[in-house]
């Protein structure tokens, strides 16, 4: 039989949320887009910085990876599918090419991995030529997120970024995430900005001006909403896992339990063996299988892929 664990109220993890009186209201425009966000960012400021609140953090930020991946997939004209990217990013070999899928992936957990220390750190992600160009555009952005608030930043970024190169909408999007994360004060980068963007809503914004701010402040308030509602429930997977994690017994199981909480997909042949990442403690690859298999029976694991072999494992949605 398999155990599902209780749900977890949010009176008692007393998880930040938005009052109905802003989730009510409608973005009709500008004005109003600036007020809701102004609120749900504030909300959502609490829940991933302060940690008493659970929310697994750097689960959250690599999940908004693989969406903010699939979201620039779309962007880019190439339409992969969210298990594809997934697949080709965790599933290739070390030292083969992951192919276009993968590495768009790694794009985007590199970026939440970045330091927010200038433009140079990022000369890994965007071509080095461009080096130059990236520190105007975010002090376009952080200028104006200094007189209009962080959403006209994030927007004055697309277009600096889009006037220049139509066809840059990951760097685009990369920017716009850390200037978001600046304003905020975030210690590291979420990627926020792509997840509800559109090639029309971007087009848009390049050749109306006013009309387009509010079309792409609008999606940018929208996946920030959708931001908020997957830290709250990854806040409650992550306590369900944690809950059960006593009754675990194999050797290094609080260490394998951390690799859930901070990864968004697990393969257990690489990641818990031959050791637990990020650790010394040994697991054997059939030692792995059988605990990602118990996970799953006791409701806080999930298996991925549908297969039978080169299986995948994550927090339970």
């Amino acid at each position: 039989m398999t155990y599902q664990p209780k749900a977890i109220p949010d009176s008692q993890m007393t998880l930040p949320k938005l009052p109905g009186w802003v989730t009510s209201r409608h973005a009709e425009t500008l004005e109003t887009v600036a007020f809701r966000s102004g609120a749900a960012l504030a909300v959502l400021d609490q829940l991933v910085s302060n940690a008493r609140n659970g929310v697994p953090v750097k689960l959250l930020a690599n999940r908004l990876a693989l969406s903010a991946a699939t979201s620039t997939s779309k962007l880019e004209g190439r339409l992969a599918r969210e298990a594809d990217i997934r697949d080709a990013y965790h599933l290739t070999p070390p030292g083969e090419a992951r192919g276009p899928d993968g590495d768009l992936l790694a794009f985007w957990r590199e970026t939440v991995r970045l330091r927010l220390n200038g433009p140079g750190e990022l000369a890994d992600l965007i071509r080095p030529d461009r080096a130059e160009d990236v520190g105007v555009w975010l002090d376009v952005g952080q200028e104006c997120t200094r007189t209009h608030g962080p959403l006209a930043g994030c927007v004055a970024v697309f277009r600096a970024v889009l006037e220049v190169d139509d066809r840059a909408e990951r760097v685009a999007c990369l920017l716009s995430d850390i200037v978001l994360a600046r304003a905020m004060n975030w210690k590291q980068v979420l990627p926020v900005s792509a997840q509800r963007l559109t090639k029309a809503a971007l087009r848009d914004l390049t050749a109306e001006g006013q009309g387009g701010d509010f079309a792409v402040q609008a999606r940018v308030l929208a996946s920030i909403d959708d931001t908020l509602r997957l830290a709250r429930d990854l806040a409650r997977r992550a306590e369900a896992l944690r809950r059960v994690a006593p009754k675990l017994r194999a050797k290094g199981s609080h260490a394998a339990v951390d690799v859930f909480l901070s990864e968004d997909a697990v393969a257990p042949a690489s990641m818990l063996s031959p050791r637990i990442r990020g650790t010394s403690i040994p697991m054997t690859d059939r030692a792995a299988r059988r605990f990602c298999d118990r996970l799953v029976e006791l409701g806080v694991a999930r298996e991925l892929t549908g297969r039978s072999t080169f299986r995948l494992y994550g927090i339970a949605s």
